[in-house]
């Protein structure tokens, strides 16, 4: 989100999108994650290293459990990297906010939710961009080791990267994903972030790059951000329109599927109103019905100190919470979405992508819930109360639990 004091006014030349080319049809949720981001360690930037409980707040336990406890099972925690390793990239680490930080990503993991490492930086420390990829290796190597054994942990390489050398945004995001590897950590997934404060709606133009990055355990995710108001920033509760919201997804669906990658919606949100609601609806049916390339999404925000802020999902009583929360359940992994699983037979397509060096290999395989004794292929759903579709996963992938309503062949 670009509500920060590192914010600088974006301005980007208009994006032609095309209209869809599929029609948007309700059906139980396939998305892999859904959740929200959990701010507040990262607030107070301007006064670092900060006192905790004046300049920053870490996440509350008791409004993630509500929000785990209502079928969220992916929460974004933010924090500043300046507290965590104070002076230089390459420093120790502070052992108290080191602490805090832990006991935070450990309690969301014991629910068996996921926790995304989000150090809330926009490519910059102190304020400054960060230039050096050694160092920016460095951080995460140190960074890494200390969750490699964590399988729940997702690292997100940094927030929104902006107004950067788009070269230096991809060498960065290569060193961090090289050395979150090398420091023993090879089963999780890495969220790689772009240019342009990594908005979906630019990611074709700017981003095409991204598209080069390596990973040798095969587990990168694109994470973008999109926002409906005028300018993308995310400031405002007014949205452009009812359909903005698929509209501003469709151009990075296409670079997905025509790239074999796969993506997550990092942050989005909209105003609590008709408006926004209705293009905050349409953006979550298109990526849905395209979850062969969407992994699912995070709302931006829940934390303690949001008050009365426009998108606060904070429970009880965040606006958004309130506004928006029985909207997003049929997005969560394991919903029925809004629709009869006895009368329901629509069919899911998943897309494997396994890509090698010389070559990308496109596996597709289809089930319906009416039953099947097919084979689901990777990040499939193959099990679950009330799941009648396919049980057994392709090789090399098993079925694993990820709660009581939803497995999935991974």
């Amino acid at each position: 989100m670009h509500f920060t004091p590192l914010f600088v006014t974006l301005s980007i030349a208009s994006l032609v999108l095309a209209a869809p080319g599929k029609s948007l049809v309700k059906r139980a949720s396939s998305f892999l994650w859904f959740g929200s981001n959990e701010s507040g360690a990262e607030f107070g930037n301007q006064n670092l290293p900060g006192v905790l409980g004046t300049d920053y707040m870490w996440p509350s336990t008791s409004a993630i459990q509500t929000l785990r406890s209502d079928g969220m099972n992916i929460f974004r925690v933010a924090f500043a990297m300046e507290r965590l390793v104070p002076g230089t990239l390459t420093s120790s680490m502070d052992a108290t906010y080191l602490s805090d930080l832990r006991n935070t990503v450990n309690y969301i993991t014991s629910t068996g939710a996921y926790a995304v490492l989000d150090p809330h930086n926009y490519g910059r420390y102190y304020g400054s961009i960060i230039s050096s990829t050694s160092d920016f290796a460095a951080f995460w190597k140190t960074l890494a080791t200390e969750f490699a054994s964590n399988e729940k942990v997702i690292f997100d390489t940094n927030n929104e990267f902006n107004s950067e050398d788009q070269m230096l945004v991809l060498q960065l995001n290569q060193a961090a994903i090289d050395a979150i590897r090398a420091a023993g950590a090879t089963s999780q997934y890495i969220f790689v972030e772009g240019n342009s404060w990594t908005g979906a709606w630019t990611w074709a133009t700017v981003n095409d790059n991204m598209k080069n990055l390596t990973d040798p355990e095969d587990k990168i995710i694109y994470e973008m951000h999109q926002y409906l108001d005028s300018d993308g920033s995310g400031t405002s509760e007014t949205c452009v329109s009812s359909t903005i919201g698929q509209e501003r997804v469709v151009a990075a669906t296409k670079w997905l599927k025509d790239n074999g990658k796969k993506a997550f919606l990092g942050e989005f949100a909209g105003g609590a109103n008709s408006v926004c609601q209705s293009a905050v609806t349409g953006m979550l049916e298109y990526l849905q019905a395209n979850s062969d390339v969407w992994l699912g999404a995070t709302w931006w925000a829940a934390g303690p100190w949001w008050g009365n802020y426009i998108y606060s999902f904070e429970p009880p009583s965040g606006t958004a919470y309130v506004y928006y929360m029985d909207l997003l359940k049929k997005y969560f992994p394991g919903s029925a979405g809004g629709i009869s699983t006895t009368t329901a037979t629509a069919t899911i397509t998943a897309t494997a992508t396994k890509a090698t060096s010389t070559t990308t290999t496109k596996t597709t395989a289809t089930t319906t819930a009416s039953g099947s004794t097919a084979v689901a292929q990777h990040y499939s759903q193959c099990g679950g109360i009330g799941w009648n579709g396919a049980t057994s996963c392709s090789s090399p992938y098993t079925c694993q639990k990820q709660n009581d309503y939803y497995s999935q062949c991974l």
